[in-house]
């Protein structure tokens, strides 16, 4: 199950020309996306007056559609023009629009705004009066909708060409777009909508969606509904935080391996007291573990690094965060174990990969196709993406999530998945859905501790 797929400018071209290699005629196709979005702006803004603008291009041209759709449907539409239409489908759909265009400088704000100056492969930001009259004209407007995306921003990386305002919807036609999810430039789009128009799209890329998860069978008990063992190191809430998000995770035993006593928290984890990493060694020859995480709390020095040996060394599947990755990330570090599951943020992505070019979703697969892991490039916009190019993209994440804890719950999330399914990628979406499913339910101003509780409810949601 996939949230939509997400092309860059280049992919969509292609599909686009191969559907016109098939005889899809191009003016059909801009007729069909022009449809599709005016259906979804009359559902939204039904016969409240609007102001589309159109661009010279192709998008200026499914402008041109949607208000002639919508003047039909008995909207009180204007249509302002930047220029005249340069391709062959717009000049034809302006043609068909047989109304005054007024000129986009001088129009004046109506209640709904349609931008469709300029969507996917925009190269250069618009000018600068330019930019500044497109937002006067969204702050005016009570609904403001953007045609494929808004203007000003650069397709396949979400930088922002320009200024630019925030539109309360946007409508991606045929397949999202990375700037639809990536930052900055999705910080501008409120609503996102998907539009079919009608052909064939690859969806190797795509917009994560929710999970759909299992709960255990009759005959399911502890040991096979996945035993996850978490290597503790210096710092002992952050391996606990970890081992009880694994333990709400689905998964049926938790073991901490810790060098602290046991400490307070829920009595189902095994909290195991191991101080030399040779008694790692051996702890991790239990064939019932499925899955290790070793990383939060690990500490960087001498005994986190052996530690992260003995782990290394034991051959289970794997879940490396925090510390653990700081550790591979240093000169002579071990390799990273292929088919694991690698939960870097920005600082640790860097110290393990470089500096790679590229959208964050090319550094993610990248990152993946050159380690043989399962990368989970958190952030507001993570990305998760596997060694054979798929990858899924979750973008709205709450903002509290930036605080001390959170990503020891994401580990032990994944960890935890991983031990269910004993499928990487499929076990870091899930994790990372239920993460954010998690911190939307607990509301604002939340600690990591708020996230366990509101786990089995986001687990509920989706059985």
């Amino acid at each position: 199950m996939t949230g939509g797929p997400i092309l860059t400018a280049a992919q969509m071209r292609a599909a686009e020309q191969a559907a016109f290699d098939a005889g899809v005629d191009d003016y059909g196709l801009m007729e069909t996306a022009g449809a599709a979005a005016a259906e979804i702006i009359w559902r939204a803004g039904h016969r409240r007056d609007a102001l589309i603008l159109c661009g010279p291009g192709n998008n200026g041209g499914d402008g041109f559609v949607i208000a002639r759709i919508l003047r039909e449907r008995g909207v009180a539409v204007r249509v302002a023009a930047l220029g005249e239409s340069r391709t062959l489908s717009s000049q034809r759909a302006r043609a068909a629009w047989a109304g005054p265009v007024e000129d986009m400088m001088t129009a004046e704000p109506a209640t709904q705004l349609v931008d469709a100056l300029f969507g996917t492969g925009l190269t250069r930001g618009l000018d600068e009066t330019v930019a500044a009259r497109l937002c006067a004209l969204a702050d005016t407007a009570m609904l403001s909708h953007a045609i494929d995306l808004p203007s000003g921003v650069e397709t396949d990386s979400g930088a922002l060409l320009s200024a630019m305002p925030r539109f309360g919807t946007c409508i991606a036609l045929g397949a999202f777009k990375p700037a639809h999810l990536l930052y900055p430039a999705a910080a501008r789009m409120g609503r996102l909508v998907l539009a079919d128009i009608g052909i064939a799209i690859p969806d190797a890329v795509h917009r994560l969606a929710p999970p759909l998860l299992q709960a255990p069978g009759a005959n399911a008990h502890k040991y096979n509904r996945g035993l996850v063992a978490v290597i503790g190191g210096g710092m002992p809430g952050a391996s606990l935080l970890a081992s009880i998000a694994a333990a709400h995770s689905g998964a049926g035993t938790v073991r901490r391996f810790a060098i602290d006593r046991p400490v307070a928290g829920p009595h189902a984890i095994i909290n195991q007291q191991v101080e030399a990493p040779g008694a790692i060694s051996k702890a991790l020859e239990d064939t019932r573990i499925n899955v290790v995480l070793v990383g939060p709390g690990l500490g960087l020095d001498a005994d986190g690094r052996a530690r992260l040996d003995a782990a290394l060394d034991a051959g289970h599947p794997m879940v490396l965060d925090a510390d653990a990755l700081t550790l591979l990330g240093q000169p002579g570090a071990r390799a990273i174990p292929t088919g694991a599951i690698l939960t870097p943020h920005e600082g640790e992505f860097q110290r393990l990969f470089g500096d790679l070019p590229g959208s964050k979703i090319d550094r993610a697969l990248a990152a993946a196709r050159a380690s043989g892991a399962v990368i989970i490039y958190k952030g507001a916009d993570s990305v998760i993406a596997a060694p054979d190019g798929r990858a899924a993209v979750a973008g709205g994440a709450s903002f509290w999530l930036s605080t001390a804890g959170t990503g020891d719950v994401l580990a032990g999330l994944a960890a935890g998945r991983l031990a269910v399914t004993g499928d990487p990628f499929r076990a870091a979406c899930e994790a990372v859905w239920l993460h954010g499913e998690a911190a939307r339910r607990s509301g604002p101003a939340f600690v990591a501790d708020d996230l366990l509780g509101a786990l089995p409810a986001a687990i509920a949601a989706r059985l």
